[in-house]
């Protein structure tokens, strides 16, 4: 099964309001497992970059102003997508935005039943706990040091780490199969009959020298308490 973890930056949260896309990046993953294939982009959003949002990703009016446009780019990022399921985290933000920039150019937006959002997944797996990407991170032992500011790449690969650890854990998977293949190569156990020596049973009654010696000790013992 072909999947596509993917993440973008933009210029503010609301692509209805004039906010646009600047940066996407794509991972591949096929069975759950990353195949090293990426798509990643940088575009010019023809318009300025708000502080609040240039403090997030760090990418600057001056630094994409030479960048590509979407439009320019965007059968290129369509093949390398195909029709695989799309999976982000908090999706519906990214699917906004993403779909804004297909619709601008006149090209058919990528359809809702092929998203995936790992926020959702997170929610009902650990109800009432803080889901951001960090967090998930730090839970599943997923290495962000490296991560200084939001980039849509990184943050693909990072969460591809994410949504497998949130599906159940690549290795679990793994060491069950291990098991269970040296279950299936172990050599059958055979019960194997063991003859054993005869023994008479023990006597457990008292001898007649041993009820006289308890005879004895009990005379020995002033006012028992059976004799009151």
């Amino acid at each position: 099964m072909r999947e596509i973890v993917f993440d973008t930056e933009t210029t503010g949260l609301d692509p209805k309001s004039g906010d646009r896309m600047v940066e996407m990046g794509c991972v591949e993953m096929v069975n759950r497992v990353a195949t090293g294939a990426t798509y990643h982009a940088y575009y010019n959003p023809e318009r300025d970059m708000p502080p609040g949002a240039e403090a997030v990703h760090g990418l600057s009016s001056a630094f994409l102003s030479d960048k590509p446009l979407f439009r320019d780019t965007a059968q290129e990022f369509l093949e390398f997508i195909g029709d695989a399921p799309l999976v982000a985290h908090n999706a519906g933000f990214d699917f906004g935005f993403l779909n804004n920039e297909l619709e601008m150019i006149d090209l058919e937006p990528i359809s809702l039943d092929r998203m995936v959002d790992t926020v959702a997944i997170a929610r009902k797996k650990h109800p009432g706990a803080k889901n951001s990407l960090d967090a998930l991170c730090s839970r599943y032992g997923v290495d962000r040091s490296h991560r200084i500011k939001h980039g849509a790449l990184l943050d693909a690969e990072l969460l591809a780490q994410v949504y497998v650890e949130l599906l159940g854990g690549r290795q679990i998977g793994l060491e069950l199969a291990a098991e269970q293949a040296a279950e299936e190569s172990a050599p059958a156990k055979v019960a194997v009959a063991v003859s054993r020596e005869f023994r008479a049973p023990r006597a457990h009654s008292a001898s007649p020298e041993e009820l006289a010696r308890h005879q004895a000790f009990i005379k020995t013992i002033e006012t028992p308490l059976w004799d009151k």
